[in-house]
């Protein structure tokens, strides 16, 4: 049986991933719109992915005996200046996300919640490929900028 604060910060954990969906979702029609179709659907992919995660947690909410609660998600912003200040909000939404992780993790801890911390180990592990995977592309991005070329290409690559 999951405990009620468990089970309350894996709630709040569902929404967060939601909101990642939402947030990727967002991205994806502004890349959309600028005909950069490879970052578009780099981002879906993302979405998807991110609508995944909220999906194991609801899981493993259930499977534990405790009820989910989805709360209301907020709207994303919908444009961005640049396809390099778009990413550098996906690398600290990622980052914001690990951290949230970690304090489930405090939490699964302090309650002696073994089962959750097996299940938030795999969720720490693929934060670090997020996480990388954001920051390379901020990376290569802020190289295009300073250069001014290849953009295409990148597009092309994701």
């Amino acid at each position: 049986m999951i405990t009620k604060s468990m089970q309350d910060a894996i709630n709040e954990q569902i929404n967060k991933e939601l909101f990642s969906a939402y947030l990727y979702l967002s991205m994806s029609a502004h890349f959309e719109a600028h005909n950069l179709g490879g970052f578009a659907k780099w981002l879906r992919v993302q979405a998807n992915e991110e609508r995944e995660h909220a999906m194991k947690f609801f899981d493993h909410v259930l499977e534990r005996g405790g009820q989910v609660a989805l709360k209301a998600i907020d709207a994303p912003a919908g444009t961005w200046k640049s396809n390099l200040e778009a990413f550098k909000e996906v690398e600290a939404h990622e980052q914001m996300i690990t951290a949230s992780i970690h304090k489930l993790y405090e939490v699964a801890l302090k309650e002696k919640d073994y089962a959750a911390q097996i299940m938030l180990q795999w969720f720490i592990y693929e934060q670090v490929e997020e996480e990388k995977n954001a920051a390379e592309i901020v990376s290569q991005l802020e190289m295009i900028d300073a250069h001014g070329t290849a953009v295409l290409m990148l597009d092309k690559q994701l």
